[in-house]
């Protein structure tokens, strides 16, 4: 489970640069409110931490795997901590991904005009004009009343054909997303917890290769 190809970071997925095309039918102007005010709260925050969990299933909704970890943001700069496995630092400048069983970290350079996933398209305008949306309706779940709003990718030769996004009405945060692949493989990602208030210092975002002794460095910038 790599972080980058079927990111985590679905989990913060928000509105804000959605369009509605014509030619595939309009989108649901409910869904579109709900999920503008998603993008609206995240930009009230100053520096985030999360929790999260990322369950994958197979068609028959047999456990394939279980990943927990945590998410530190605050402006352009980033860090994802899967337990046990990867560590990723993102300074705004450069980018450190650390694997924990080989030992081994690759530097990369952060580019954000080019088309890569990160935290900051995904809490912004990730969707961009890719998805039709439709809001399914409302449930309530352990005392919450929760809005299951449901994505169609436009391009059909992506791998998943379906997203579901779950949101929190009452604090208007993403609870869950579910991604559907063609391959009948399901992930679930579901935040445990978030602070939008967190004290994040910058050198959190920076890798620091004393506290990793006999780190093999791989510098691809």
């Amino acid at each position: 489970m790599k972080f980058i190809p079927v990111s985590i970071l679905f989990l913060f997925l928000s509105a804000a640069g959605f369009s509605q095309k014509s030619s595939f039918g309009q989108s649901d102007p409910n869904a579109k409110k709900i999920l503008d005010a998603v993008s609206a709260k995240f930009k009230t925050y100053k520096g985030v931490q999360a929790t999260f969990s990322f369950k994958n299933e197979d068609g028959k909704g047999k456990m394939l795997g279980l990943k927990k970890g945590v998410l530190l943001m605050k402006g352009n700069k980033y860090r994802v901590t899967i337990t046990g496995g990867q560590d990723i630092f993102c300074d705004g400048t450069t980018i450190w991904t650390y694997d924990k069983a080989s030992n081994e970290v690759t530097i990369s350079k952060y580019d954000p005009s080019q088309n890569t996933i990160t935290p900051q398209k995904l809490f912004t305008n990730f969707y961009d004009k890719d998805f039709l949306y439709k809001l399914n309706g409302e449930k309530k779940e352990g005392g919450k009343t929760i809005q299951e709003i449901e994505l169609t990718p436009y391009d059909k030769s992506k791998p998943f054909f379906k997203v579901y996004v779950m949101v929190d009405k009452t604090t208007q945060t993403i609870v869950s997303t579910k991604v559907l692949e063609k391959s009948g493989n399901r992930y679930t990602y579901a935040v445990g917890s978030l602070n939008g208030n967190a004290q994040v210092s910058d050198a959190q975002f920076v890798f620091d290769k004393k506290k990793y002794p006999g780190v093999e460095i791989v510098d691809l910038r």
